[in-house]
């Protein structure tokens, strides 16, 4: 397998000239975040990502995680002393608060880095993601006392933490959640019950875990309504702050998994497990919000990182495999397969999803940061309900074109691909998962068209409208660009006139929400990906008008905007028509006929 190599020609042209990230941070008052230091945080976290995570990929999968019978969990080979390293090295305390030891970076730029280390090795960054999904939490909804406790340690990467939502019986439907937590005199409560798939609920990276754990107090009202969210470690902290006495969490087995085998996927049990209440009672899925929306672009950039690797891999291969003579094929026996126009269709389909993804992912980053941080209270909630609309969009759509990316590396290879010495076969495997969780792929489109457009009236559907139009007003007279403006301004208008139709629909049968949510999700997912390729396609030109020395680059860029709008944004009409069709073929088969 060719080894990983990060894209940083790719990284600094998205954040410096598509997103002009120096200018957002200065929006948010972080001057001192700018160029020189956002390349500097970039050339230190791709040595890092190259030189020490990356060798413990392949033994990560191959050898994975084991339980031992005394309950603890041991990582591959390698993942502990690059963890020790990360820790070391101020990785993990990139972005915590400072107040808590952390350097205080923007959550956009720690996703930049985060795209590296999950291409690096997928299974090993898993370790150390939820920690900061934890850190954000414990933040904004934690105690004075938790905060003084548990943040330095969790920041600094000494500790790490958890989310421990989902039940044998309870998955999406957390309502039917059966762990209790009893009331205690001292204001604690005790926490029983078991959860299942907790990823890296036990391992030996780090000497505590502290767990986030949803359960229902004795008298909680019935459903969602009556979650709380409580904060439950591995280990009680002593007087002086380390790990002390057992606190009644046990691994109880791991999971063995399709991919991601060096991740500790885990059934976790909690006996009378000493817990304190974070938030309001009651009030454990607004907490988890807090968590899971930044979890869900988390994870949309794991899929990204996923294709990016497989990226790399099936260009190699397709540069060196000759099989075959192409039409502007040498004088040897076979030409290099990347000749051939449909293994170029399988590259250049990778690449135009990709590096589009890429742009509405670190997008959506920034628009993370502003939600938080913009000093105009106007302006965090714009940037506030535009992230609401695009979470869903980038961990249901960018996942789903990992599962289409990863497959087109491996088809490349052809059987080389179909078997584990190439190693491509890895990246589809590990990239199945992140359809799944931090909420399925048809969840997101249910949370984009039901609860975020239909649920607003509309209001976050106009913002990204909005949006969309701006770029193509400000943009029509652009001459070389107006074949991607016009169709990106058609589209729009489809887009808008299909949000407006289903709406009406769904007034009058709720089915019809649901038959066209994932539609309108994958709708939604081209339209945003056409829009950031017609802003990379005007970047680029400008570029090129301005005499760069790197036109080669930009060229490129342009050629691949021309592919995305011929042959992948057409896939759109399908999504239309499909939308059209309404609810009655998806409905009117009984149970009972699906088969006989």
């Amino acid at each position: 397998m060719p080894a990983y190599k990060v894209p940083l020609r790719e990284l600094r042209y998205v954040l410096h000239e598509v997103l002009d990230a120096p200018a957002q941070y200065r929006s948010l008052g972080r001057d001192d975040v700018n160029a020189e230091l956002i390349d500097g945080v970039l050339d230190g976290a791709a040595r890092f990502a190259e030189d020490v995570v990356a060798p413990t990929n392949e033994a990560g999968d191959r050898i994975g995680v084991r339980r031992e019978d005394d309950g603890r969990v041991v990582t591959p080979p390698g993942f502990a002393e690059a963890y020790r390293q990360y820790v070391d090295d101020g990785w993990a305390a990139l972005c915590g608060p400072v107040e808590a030891g952390g350097q205080g970076l923007p959550e956009s730029l720690g996703g930049v880095v985060g795209e590296m280390l999950v291409s690096a090795n997928m299974s090993w960054k898993l370790y150390s993601g939820l920690t900061d999904s934890a850190v954000l939490c414990l933040e904004r909804r934690g105690t004075d006392e938790m905060r003084r406790t548990y943040l330095p340690k969790l920041v600094s990467g000494v500790w790490s933490g958890t989310m421990v939502l989902t039940e044998p019986h309870a998955g999406t439907d957390l309502g039917l959640m059966r762990t209790r937590a009893e009331p205690e005199p001292d204001g604690s409560y005790r926490v029983s019950g078991t959860k299942i798939f907790i990823t890296s609920g036990e391992h030996d990276l780090t000497e505590n875990i502290v767990h986030l754990v949803l359960a229902k107090l004795p008298d909680a009202p019935a459903g969602s309504r009556g979650i709380s969210m409580f904060l439950v470690p591995k280990r009680l902290p002593d007087g002086a702050g380390k790990p002390g006495a057992a606190n009644g969490v046990s691994c109880a087995s791991v999971e063995h998994k399709l991919g991601i085998h060096g991740s500790a996927t885990c059934v976790m049990n909690f006996d009378r497990s000493q817990g304190w209440l974070i938030g309001e009672v009651n009030g454990g899925l607004r907490n988890m919000f807090t968590m899971m929306n930044h979890a869900r672009l988390w994870v949309g950039l794991q899929g990204l990182a996923q294709c990016e690797r497989g990226f790399q891999a099936s260009l190699a291969y397709a540069r060196e495999r000759k099989q075959g003579r192409t039409s502007g094929g040498g004088k040897g026996p076979a030409d290099p397969i990347i000749g051939h126009p449909d293994v170029r269709r399988m590259l250049l389909t990778q690449k135009a999803l990709i590096e589009g993804a890429r742009v509405l992912t670190f997008f959506s980053g920034l628009q993370m940061d502003a939600s938080l941080h913009h000093p105009d209270a106007r302006a965090r909630e714009e940037a506030e309900e535009l992230l609401s609309l695009l979470t869903p969009v980038v961990k249901g759509f960018v996942t789903g074109m990992s599962l289409e990316c990863t497959s087109d590396a491996l088809q490349v290879h052809g059987g080389h691909g179909y078997v584990r010495e190439t190693g491509v076969e890895q990246f589809f495997r590990d990239a199945r998962i992140t359809l799944i969780y931090e909420g399925a792929n048809g969840v997101q489109a249910m949370d984009l068209l039901g609860r975020k457009v239909l649920g607003s009236g509309g209001v976050l559907a106009r913002r990204l409208g909005g949006l969309i139009g701006g770029f193509c007003e400000r943009h029509a007279g652009e001459g070389e660009n107006a074949e991607f403006v016009a169709r990106l301004a058609g589209l729009l208008k489809e887009w808008s006139v299909a949000t407006e139709e289903v709406a009406r629909r769904a007034a009058r049968n709720p089915d019809e929400t649901g038959a066209a949510a994932m539609d309108y999700l994958q709708l939604t997912g081209y339209l945003c990906l056409a829009w950031c390729w017609a802003w990379m396609a005007s970047v680029s030109s400008a570029a090129l008008r301005a005499g760069t020395k790197d036109a080669a680059f930009h060229k490129a860029k342009i050629a691949t905007a021309r592919f995305y709008f011929q042959r992948i944004l057409p896939r759109a009409e399908a999504h239309l028509d499909a939308m059209g069709a309404g609810a009655r073929s998806l409905m009117e088969i009984p149970p009972d006929q699906f088969a006989f």
